[in-house]
């Protein structure tokens, strides 16, 4: 029998942070700690050495970016423990910050997308696998992003639709689910999509390719 996830969660507001906790428990996550500053978090989960840490962004004790900070922090220091940030902002830049070269063990969402529990446990689950779970609306507005003479304009509606949801770190299986095709159809679009943004098919690779679309969709 496998043993539950163990998570650590950072989230200065106390009804927020039961919530966040009530949510992970019924999905039978084990809760270790719940802090509600940064400081602690990164104590914390030093000492528990949980599967994920889930935080806020803005955090005591500067009310800043804290909590990005103390996920950059846990992700550089304790690499085997997944992460994901929560956040009250429509900002790629902080997701791309979090992610930084490695898109492995890492998640973005908006806070609003939490009220249905099952986006924050299937975020979980994906990057405690080591994949990435990064919100979709965060990825809509690089993909949405206007540029001089832009080369997504070259890409058909589905070929836009597949880019996105590589960006949010879905894989094949993963697409073809979502948008109710088979893998190889998935594996033609994704050919196809590297192919027109000059992308090197050596990096089609999950985490690899991810990453990839990440920095191409952020020039």
């Amino acid at each position: 029998m496998n043993k539950p996830l163990r998570a650590v969660l950072g989230e200065d507001q106390a009804l927020v942070r039961e919530g966040i906790a009530t949510i992970l428990r019924r999905a039978g996550i084990t809760v270790v700690a719940a802090v509600g500053n940064a400081v602690d978090l990164v104590r914390v989960t030093k000492e528990e050495r949980p599967d994920v840490v889930i935080t806020d962004i803005q955090m005591p004790p500067n009310l800043t970016a804290d909590g990005l900070e103390a996920a950059q922090e846990i992700r550089a220091t304790q690499p085997e423990t997944a992460v994901i940030v929560l956040s009250q902002f429509l900002d790629a830049s902080y997701a791309l910050d979090l992610v930084g070269d490695d898109p492995s063990g890492v998640g973005y969402l908006l806070k609003e997308k939490v009220a249905s529990p099952q986006v924050l446990t299937d975020a979980v689950e994906r990057v405690v696998a080591g994949e990435s779970a990064l919100d979709p609306d965060v990825i809509a507005t690089l993909v949405g992003r206007k540029r001089k003479e832009d080369p997504l304009a070259a890409l058909t509606p589905k070929e836009k639709e597949v880019l996105a949801l590589m960006a949010e770190g879905h894989s094949n299986t993963g697409i073809a689910d979502k948008l109710f095709v088979t893998v190889p159809a998935i594996e033609r679009h994704v050919t196809g999509i590297f192919m027109k943004l000059g992308l090197n098919q050596a990096t089609s690779g999950q985490h690899r390719r991810v990453l990839a679309v990440l920095h191409y969709l952020k020039q």
